[in-house]
């Protein structure tokens, strides 16, 4: 039964709230705590007001204005609200992960840290609940801008070189969307979403509405990584991790794929993308990429870099089950954006953990480093077996919905594509598992290394930071060496590392499980329910 549409003023207050956060963080930035606390409070407030919106009976609506007569407007749909609950909820986890990871580093401007985040998280707001395809994309770009600051936050020359690389894909995939997006304004006269799609599109000249899909879907894609525009992320984890694991496994990369979804099922429409013959080259650039991605992430030593490539390649399950467009298949791509998110920001945080307490970076630097860590590395066991997709995580419920339904689509040999990314997937994550629980270390040379990955150079990789725990001394060639040269000091949960970072890896991987033994549990599922059932009916 269809919602009835309300003014209200929750849907523009999720998205002012994290901005007003803004200011009162900069006023508050010679006093951490009172600075921490209004990141809190504005996290908090936000997940409240999108909560009320989930549980309301009725559909909330707020006015922007207007540019060149269209409106901008919030609209608080089972969709936008869906990934709204979903980036709110994780800006909290991150908000605590984060005052333990910037004070455990001692990290400088932590103030425009937190005020980046603010503004990030206000702009994925926008994005969310947009209700239109002006307002969306205004949010889209702003989203860019607001986040550039945390991916350039170490000043590095090469922080700066990523900010130039990620400015430059970004904004050039907004410019290629906005051209989609006059495009449908001509051709239709409307931005407005309507739940299986604008019925003229279906009625216009056939070539430019393939042109405006082309474009939405090449502009939107650009921020869901989709081969060939896939290289920014990668250059992009010089950032901090929690940037990395909030913004580039949720609120960035997952602004691409659910623009693509309001493209798909809101613009378009299942049947009208396939009628035009523009699903199956959106299903076959997907399911390249998902299979590339892999490829190529089972060559990285870097920890971080092998995770990032994993995330292009997890994307693009979410892609295809769009492109496929059956009902299950798109129940499945919203369940896995959901899914995904808290697995990977898990094994993001993991990755935080690992190198705030030993200073590591690379895998073929962890052998047996479980017993130094061995809460955060069953952890990260637990998040990895559920992106391969093993039952009882959330993986394998999204996985198996999405498999179920792209082979009852128009075109199921993709469900091999499937196949072959999940067997890349236990090829990559498997020999971390081993080699961080049973490799063994020998003074600073790894007994083990990741099995596909080339070796890198060893250097000082946490020489001069006085918060490494386990570094104590160089030799003269500047290794870093441990006092303990047999193996890593063992640990227990209360001294492994600090709560702030610590719970928030349960918390996450908590909710990875729950959605893998009881997903109907959380309101993710009946809100991809209510986007399958308003767009095929």
């Amino acid at each position: 039964m269809a919602m009835t549409d309300v003014a209200s003023f929750l849907p523009v207050a999720a998205v002012a709230i994290p901005a007003v956060a803004i200011p009162l963080i900069y006023l508050s930035r010679s006093n951490p705590r009172v600075r921490e606390a209004w990141t809190f409070i504005a996290a908090l407030v936000t997940f409240a007001v999108v909560a009320l919106m989930v549980r309301s009976p009725v559909t909330h609506v707020s006015s922007l204005g207007s540019i060149a007569g269209i409106e901008l407007s919030l609209r608080g749909d089972a969709a936008g609200l869906l990934f709204a609950l979903l980036a709110s909820t994780l800006w909290i986890v991150t908000s605590v992960y984060s005052v333990g990871y910037v004070r455990s580093l001692d990290e400088h401007d932590q103030t425009r840290y937190f005020a980046a985040f603010a503004g990030s998280i206000a702009a994925t707001m926008g994005v969310a609940l947009a209700a239109n395809l002006l307002t969306l994309f205004v949010f889209y770009e702003l989203l860019t801008l607001a986040t550039y600051p945390l991916v350039v936050h170490a000043g590095t020359k090469a922080a700066r070189a990523a900010g130039r690389t990620y400015i430059v894909y970004t904004l050039g995939g907004g410019v290629i969307a906005f051209a989609g997006i006059l495009l449908v304004a001509v051709l239709v006269g409307t931005l407005t979403f309507v739940p299986g799609g604008i019925a003229d599109l279906a009625a216009t000249d056939s070539t430019l509405a393939q042109a405006a899909f082309i474009f939405l879907a090449v502009g939107f894609g650009v921020k869901a990584a989709i081969v060939p525009l896939y290289k920014w992320l990668p250059t992009a984890m010089v950032a901090p991790t929690p940037v990395s694991g909030l913004l580039h496994a949720v609120a960035v990369v997952k602004s691409g794929a659910f623009a693509i979804s309001r493209t798909v099922l809101y613009v378009f429409g299942p049947e009208t993308m396939w009628d035009l013959g523009l699903g199956l080259p959106l299903a076959v650039f997907a399911a390249v990429t998902m299979v590339v991605a892999g490829l190529v992430g089972l060559r990285q030593d870097n920890l971080k870099r092998g995770l990032a490539y994993s995330t292009i390649s997890q994307l693009s399950y979410i892609v295809l089950g769009l492109a496929i467009a059956t009902p299950l298949a798109v129940f499945g791509a919203l369940l896995h954006v959901v899914a995904h998110a808290f697995m990977k920001i898990t094994l993001f945080f993991v990755a935080g953990i690992v190198a705030v307490e030993t200073g590591e970076k690379y895998v073929s630097d962890l052998a047996g480093v479980g017993r130094r860590l061995p809460v955060t590395m069953t952890v990260f066991a637990i998040a990895a077996a559920g992106l391969i997709g093993f039952p009882l995580v959330a993986g394998f419920v999204s996985k198996f919905t999405l498999v179920v339904g792209v082979a009852e689509g128009p075109a199921p040999v993709f469900v091999a594509a499937y196949l072959v990314a999940g067997l890349l997937k236990l090829l990559y994550f498997w020999p971390i598992v081993y080699t961080v629980f049973f490799g063994q270390r020998d003074g600073s040379t790894p007994a083990s290394r990741h099995a596909f990955a080339p070796a890198h150079t060893h250097g000082v990789h946490a020489v001069g930071n006085p918060q490494v725990k386990d570094v104590h001394a160089t030799d003269g060639g500047g290794v870093a060496h441990r006092r303990n040269h047999v193996g890593w000091e063992r640990r227990t949960l209360s001294t492994e590392t600090t709560p702030l970072m610590l719970v928030p890896i349960l918390t996450t991987v908590g909710v990875a499980v729950v959605l893998g033994v009881a997903p109907s549990y959380l309101p993710f599922w009946d809100l991809a329910e209510a986007v399958v059932w308003e767009v095929f009916g």
